[in-house]
């Protein structure tokens, strides 16, 4: 009989395997494991080549994270699927509501359960083609009412004062012919000064033709033109001041250096009307002005009477003027002293968006009548009073005998008390006039147009 006492050969002495945890083993597990001495142990196997491989251990964690980070997804999913649809507040016809973020007004009407009737289609004469086939309901967002297309794209986000109410009538789709009606202008008070109170807008009269219907149908006037309105006025300076303007037309000459000089040693300021004809000769006179503290505008480009030109003429003259003396390094003037002080309602018309104020006189010196410098002091110093606009002139003729009258006159107007200052500090004394003028340049506003001259207001001619 054979000798074996196990069922383990002892020929060879099995390898154990060694326990993962050997440290949380108990004691008696150990003992297992231990072969006895003299004992001997049959193997597992009957095969001659022992396996190697050992065999595949299941990862017991594994399902549990898997199942953790499904989990974690799905928070993630769920969160984001809220926040994009969280509730918002808006205040819906007069009520604090709680909306979808992102709701249309569909989906408000629908949610809500908005009882809306639609309005009605009409014909272009108003005659009824359909009475539910109108607006289907008219929203106010934000105090702005909104056109079925603009409604039909909006999404609310929160905050929103949003009104709906009943769908309101709706014409049938159709063809306008359109006339525009040109304003016309006028003018309002007198003085010395001229500017645009108020531009023209041009209204409009239509005739539609409907699509549906086809009946054509003339709807009047849809909008009334608003008429231009030019304003004379003179000024009236501050409570306690005493300001003269002393103004030189037809320059620059070659007496303006002497002109200038002179304003400066008596702590005189003036405003010289530049002739753009004149500016390229005497470009030295531009800069002349300017370093005294004095002020520009223009004189057109030619000594010509204005009112007797027609509109492209005109323009030219204006915009030419205007040129030379930026070109010269004058800067944007707008200021315009008319020759001979002629300016006309039907002149303003065809430029009041090139000039923004026409400034004539209300104190002629007489210089030009060459009687002398004496006449010419006495004229401007008997005559003077508060706010008054001088016409002096700086031309080849008379630049001397200006020169020689231009002293006393400072002196004496000095010692009764006023301040000879340039227009524009001239206008900002006047409290009503400054707000109503704000010197700069020239320009149109947006949605204004040039008006046409009627018969009511062919009869204003030239302020003096």
């Amino acid at each position: 009989m054979s000798p074996y006492t196990t069922s383990y050969t002892n020929k060879r002495r099995p390898r154990l395997r060694p326990a993962r945890t050997r440290s949380l083993e108990l004691p008696a597990t150990k003992r297992r494991h231990q072969r006895k001495p003299g004992e001997r142990y049959i193997t597992r196997g009957l095969t001659k080549k022992r396996s190697t491989h050992r065999g595949f251990r299941r990862n017991e964690r594994k399902p549990y994270a898997i199942i953790a980070v499904l989990c974690a997804f799905l928070i993630f999913v769920a969160s984001v699927v809220w926040y994009a649809n969280r509730g918002v507040t808006i205040t819906l016809n007069g009520n604090d509501t709680t909306v979808r973020l992102h709701s249309t007004i569909e989906r408000i009407v629908e949610d809500k359960k908005l009882k809306l009737k639609p309005g009605r289609l009409l014909a272009v004469d108003d005659a009824v083609l359909s009475k539910g086939g109108g607006e289907p309901y008219h929203v106010t967002l934000n105090k702005k009412e909104l056109t079925v297309q603009e409604a039909a794209k909006l999404e609310l986000n929160g905050g929103e004062e949003l009104e709906i109410q009943q769908g309101h009538d709706t014409y049938e789709p159709h063809q306008v012919q359109a006339t525009e009606l040109k304003p016309s202008i006028s003018m309002e008070g007198k003085g010395a000064i001229q500017y645009v109170a108020t531009w023209g807008v041009s209204g409009r009269h239509e005739v539609w033709i409907g699509e549906t219907s086809g009946k054509t149908q003339d709807r009047g006037v849809v909008q009334e033109p608003v008429h231009a309105v030019i304003k004379a006025t003179s000024v009236n300076p501050k409570k306690g001041k005493k300001l003269i303007a002393l103004t030189f037309d037809e320059g620059p000459s070659i007496g303006t250096a002497d002109i200038v000089r002179i304003l400066a040693d008596k702590g005189a300021k003036g405003t010289f009307f530049l002739q753009g004809s004149a500016v390229g000769s005497n470009l030295s006179a531009v800069q002349s002005i300017l370093s005294g503290n004095n002020q520009l505008g223009s004189n057109a480009q030619d000594d010509v009477d204005l009112t007797k030109l027609g509109y492209d003429d005109l323009r030219a003259q204006l915009s030419q003027g205007f040129a030379a003396i930026q070109k010269a390094g004058g800067g944007t003037v707008s200021l315009l002293r008319p020759p001979s002080g002629l300016y006309t309602v039907e002149t303003w018309a065809q430029s009041m968006d090139l000039v923004q104020a026409v400034v004539t006189w209300n104190l002629d010196s007489g210089d030009w009548m060459l009687k002398g410098a004496d006449t010419v002091v006495s004229t401007v110093v008997e005559a003077s009073s508060n706010g008054n606009i001088v016409l002096l002139t700086d031309n080849v003729a008379t630049t001397q005998q200006t020169a020689a009258a231009l002293p006393h006159i400072i002196d004496q107007l000095k010692a009764a008390g006023y301040e000879l200052v340039t227009l524009s500090e001239l206008i900002e004394s006047d409290e009503d006039l400054s707000r109503e003028l704000k010197l700069g340049q020239a320009h149109m506003p947006d949605g204004a147009s040039l008006p046409e001259v009627t018969k009511a207001s062919e009869s204003t001619s030239a302020v003096e």
